[in-house]
């Protein structure tokens, strides 16, 4: 049976807080990107959009060798990735509507590119439910980097969302407005949620990188 899902990879943040980009940190000894790449094709989907920012080169090559195997995998260049991760995400859309498997689309799966513990097994989860949304669950971290698992209070990516959906709420999408405030306005039954404590972990400050390299779950 043929899968009727999309991936897309938002991978164009330009990383301030870090401090340099976290498409190419190392994991496995892949770049990020490159393992993230891997994983959404291995969800076995119609067709992958990565968005990253134009203007680097660095970037583009960390996937060139997966983006060279793979004739459903397109990528899409931001020329203008400070606008945020909503625009990033329109982008990814209006690729996907103009890509010669849209009608064959049915749901989406939205990835971004710093939760380095997500794995194939969560994402093949949020696939398995058949709401019109279905968002990943988890907690902020302490301040010693500890997860409190009583406040999975956090909403987010990955998701799946269906297509038709996500092209209506397209044109609501600006700046870093993205999902979040249109899938709280969705009724209680077409939403659910993959709980996946892992997720709490992301790289967004020098802080947050040494501790995943402490723990070896990044390369050093």
């Amino acid at each position: 049976m043929t899968n009727t899902h999309a991936v897309i990879i938002l991978a164009s943040g330009l990383s301030q807080r870090l401090g340099h980009s976290k498409q190419l940190l190392s994991k496995d000894n892949k770049p990020l990107i490159h393992y993230m790449l891997k994983l959404g094709l291995d969800t076995q989907p119609q067709t992958v959009v990565v968005v990253i920012p134009e203007h680097n080169q660095a970037i583009a090559d960390a996937v060139s060798q997966l983006v060279a195997a793979n004739s459903n995998v397109t990528i899409v260049f931001n020329q203008t990735p400070e606008m945020g991760m909503a625009h990033s995400l329109s982008l990814a859309i209006d690729a996907l509507n103009s890509s010669n498997i849209d009608s064959s689309v049915k749901r989406v799966v939205i990835m971004g590119i710093d939760q380095f513990l997500l794995d194939e097994r969560h994402l093949n989860e949020l696939l398995i439910e058949q709401h019109f949304v279905v968002a990943s669950r988890y907690a902020q971290l302490n301040r010693d980097f500890t997860i409190d698992n009583s406040k999975l209070n956090i909403v987010g990516l990955p998701i799946t969302i269906d297509y038709e959906l996500l092209k209506q709420w397209q044109s609501a999408l600006t700046g870093d407005k993205g999902l979040r405030h249109l899938i709280r306005g969705l009724k209680t039954e077409q939403i659910s949620t993959v709980i996946n404590q892992q997720l709490s972990y992301d790289i967004d400050t020098p802080e947050q990188l040494t501790y995943a390299k402490q723990q070896e779950w990044l390369d050093s």
